[in-house]
C-alpha cells in the first residue's frame, strides 16, 4: 500500500511506532489502523502506554521512530493540520473553572477560528443536555457535567477524529451512563474514534473493534461483536496478568 492509499483508507494509521523516554521504552513498535468512521477501544493496565499513544496521535509528543498519519495528515510534518482535525477528551476536562459553560465553549471555538462561536456554543451545550446551565460557572458543575462539557469543547471545531484517553475516570454510575449516551451520539455521526479505558462494559458496547495494549505493545485485536464481557475478561487476564 502506498502512502497516499493509506491516507485515503485510514483516518488513523500508526506503523512501527516507538517512543522512548531515556532508557524506558513506552511504546515498542505499535501498528494500529482505524478506517474512517470506525470506533476502536484499547484496554490495558496503568503504564501500558495508552496515554503516550494518544499524545503522539494528537501531536503533543513525537514518536522516537515509526510513522503516524491522522485524518490524512502526517503527524510529524503536518502537525498543525492534524490538530485542526482532532478533538481530545481525557479524564481532565481541560475547562476554565471560573468561566461559564458558554464562555468556555465560545473561547475554544474562537481559538479554532470557528465562525459565529456564540451560536455554535449554544447549540453544543444544548446538545449535551446542559442548556439550563449555560451561564453557570463550571466550578459549580459535577464531575459528570464537566466531562460532558468537555465533549462540546472537543467537537466545537467539528473534527473528523476524536481521541479519548480514559474519559470514564472519576465518573459515578449515572455519570458514566450519561457520558456513554453522548459517545453513542458521536459514533452515530461517523466520526473516527479511538478510546482508551478501563471500562470494559462501555468499551465493548460502543466499539467496532477492541484491542489490548500492555507493556508498550498491542497484544490483541478483535471485533467487539465476537466478544462478551466474560470472554473479553478472560482474554485480558491471559494477555496482561
Amino acid at each position: 500500500m502506498t502512502v497516499n492509499q493509506e491516507k485515503a483508507e485510514y483516518d488513523i494509521s500508526a506503523q512501527a511506532v516507538t517512543k522512548t523516554f531515556g532508557s524506558f521504552d513506552a511504546l515498542k513498535g505499535i501498528d494500529l489502523h482505524l478506517k474512517k468512521g470506525e470506533f476502536v477501544t484499547l484496554f490495558g493496565p496503568n503504564g501500558a502506554g495508552k496515554t503516550t499513544l494518544i499524545k503522539l496521535l494528537s501531536t503533543l509528543a513525537k514518536p522516537t521512530s515509526g510513522s503516524l498519519t491522522v485524518a490524512g495528515f502526517d503527524a510529524l510534518k503536518e502537525a498543525g493540520k492534524v490538530r485542526a482535525s482532532v478533538g481530545v477528551i481525557s479524564h481532565d476536562p481541560y475547562l476554565y473553572e471560573n468561566l461559564s459553560a458558554f464562555e468556555n465553549i465560545k473561547f475554544f471555538g474562537e481559538m479554532y477560528g470557528v465562525s459565529d462561536t456564540a451560536t455554535r456554543a449554544t447549540e453544543l451545550i444544548d446538545l449535551i443536555g446542559l442548556g439550563a446551565r449555560t451561564h453557570d460557572l463550571v466550578r459549580t458543575f459535577s464531575r459528570g457535567m464537566k466531562q460532558r462539557l468537555s465533549v462540546a469543547r472537543a467537537i466545537v471545531h467539528d473534527p473528523s477524529v476524536l481521541l479519548l484517553d480514559e474519559p470514564y475516570t472519576g465518573l459515578d454510575q449515572k455519570g458514566a451512563r450519561i457520558f456513554g449516551d453522548t459517545l453513542k451520539w458521536l459514533k452515530s455521526h461517523e466520526r473516527t474514534i479511538l478510546m482508551t479505558t478501563h471500562n470494559i462494559d462501555e468499551g465493548l458496547q460502543l466499539s467496532d473493534r477492541v484491542g489490548i495494549l500492555t507493556s508498550g505493545k498491542i497484544v490483541y485485536e478483535g471485533l467487539s461483536s465476537d466478544l462478551n464481557n466474560d470472554s473479553f475478561k478472560d482474554l485480558y487476564i491471559t494477555h496482561v496478568e
